[in-house]
């Protein structure tokens, strides 16, 4: 791989194209994210129904989690999210069409979602995959603080009211526009210079290649603990968002917001989350690495518990706001780490094995969403997916500032 020249901060031009085509994916995804809920209570109010539509979205890292890592080891990582994002724009342009001609159904929906999914383990393990290939390691967490900046103002700040917007435009026009984005990102990647395939002969099957990666992490004690951390957190976060619009929106919901409002609504945390991507650096610093995890959960939980004890929409943002700026900063730590540990040849199989545990997690709490919700109203769900989400507090002590330093040692 050829770098391209580096720039004052030491990132180079080649990082800042990957960062270009990075923030207009997460607009696209910004933008579908919310689109595709409120296009869904058009067809339905059952809650169970509208986590379902969470489920199939993340489904793949169930199971495809495993297959997209050794894939990423196998091959090129910036052709992979090429193509990624040019099937994820086929996908939306399609659905698109039978929005506009009125013969969508809410399964197409579903395939739509799996469909997607199934792009995002592809797209998303590469690009985590590729970073250490494009900036010396030692400045990962600025690379990757950078990233999250453009990455949740384009996905929860920017894309979701403007996806309120479209959405009130005209469903179609939502997904057409993601499709659109998505294109564009692509082409951006294909400015990217060098080849980003890691090493590999090419003799081992992909089974194998699998189990090796899954070794690495099952071995690798603070790995394996900042995954469970990760999937708890995960599972609490999507039981509570896979039906909080229904919660949100309508003039029959709690909270009585317009789609354009609920877009607004989630700003909040991506206003936490880009202040986040500026102090999670220093705080890293300052406060060490393990006081940024905790703040994470403790404030995590708050948040998705917030709904429950009130439906003030300020109250509720600037809960969201507070955890989004903590959520930033224990990212940044445990992707940066991950990182630095994993050798390059195995990153794509250690990322995706990490997300088999951290992001499989999402379409069971989305189930667990639905049921809890159907059962005890949501209320209680908000509750219940706080005190999942911040359960990893109990154990904490793995993650010590002195445990982390051990392991990049």
């Amino acid at each position: 791989m050829t770098r391209d020249g580096l720039s004052r901060t030491g990132l180079g031009r080649g990082y800042w194209r990957l960062w270009t085509s990075s923030g207009l994916s997460n607009l696209a995804d910004g933008i579908l994210k919310i689109s595709l809920p409120l296009i869904a209570i058009q067809y339905t109010q059952s809650p169970t129904v509208i986590a379902g539509l969470a489920i199939a979205e993340r489904l793949p890292w169930l199971l495809f989690a495993l297959q997209a890592g050794a894939i990423s080891d196998r091959h090129d990582r910036r052709r992979i999210m090429i193509g990624a994002n040019v099937g994820r724009a086929v996908v939306l342009a399609v659905v698109a069409v039978g929005l506009a001609a009125d013969v969508s159904q809410i399964w197409v929906l579903y395939a739509a979602a799996l469909l997607l999914g199934v792009a995002e383990t592809l797209y998303d393990t590469s690009a985590q995959s590729i970073l250490p290939q494009v900036v010396d390691r030692k400045l990962l967490s600025r690379a990757n603080g950078r990233l999250y900046t453009v990455e949740l103002a384009a996905n929860e700040f920017i894309g979701p009211p403007l996806g309120g917007l479209l959405v009130a435009a005209g469903a179609a026009l939502a997904l057409a526009t993601s499709s659109v984005v998505w294109l564009v990102a692509a082409a951006v990647l294909l400015l990217l210079a060098g080849s980003f395939r890691p090493e590999h002969d090419g003799t081992t099957t992909i089974r194998a290649d699998i189990a090796e990666g899954m070794r690495f992490l099952a071995r690798h004690r603070v790995l394996r603990a900042m995954a469970a951390l990760t999937g708890l957190g995960n599972l609490g976060t999507s039981a509570m968002f896979s039906v909080f619009v229904l919660f949100a929106v309508g003039s029959t919901s709690a909270m009585g917001l317009s789609e354009p409002e609920f877009g607004v609504l989630l700003t909040s945390l991506a206003l936490g989350s880009l202040i986040g991507t500026f102090v999670a650096e220093p705080a890293e610093r300052w406060w060490g690495r393990q006081m940024s995890l905790i703040a994470m959960l403790v404030l995590g939980g708050v948040a998705l518990a917030t709904p429950a004890m009130t439906a003030n929409p300020w109250v509720i943002g600037s809960a969201f706001a507070l955890s989004g700026v903590t959520v930033v900063m224990g990212n940044v730590v445990m992707v940066s780490l991950r990182q630095r540990v994993t050798p390059d040849r195995l990153l794509g199989r250690v990322n995706s094995a990490y997300r088999l545990v951290a992001w499989g997690t999402m379409p069971i709490g989305a189930l667990l969403g639905g049921v809890v919700a159907t059962a005890f109203g949501l209320p209680t769900l908000f509750v219940v997916a706080a005190l999942i989400s911040a359960s990893p507090l109990l154990f904490i002590g793995l993650l010590s500032d002195r445990a982390m330093a051990a392991a990049e040692s």
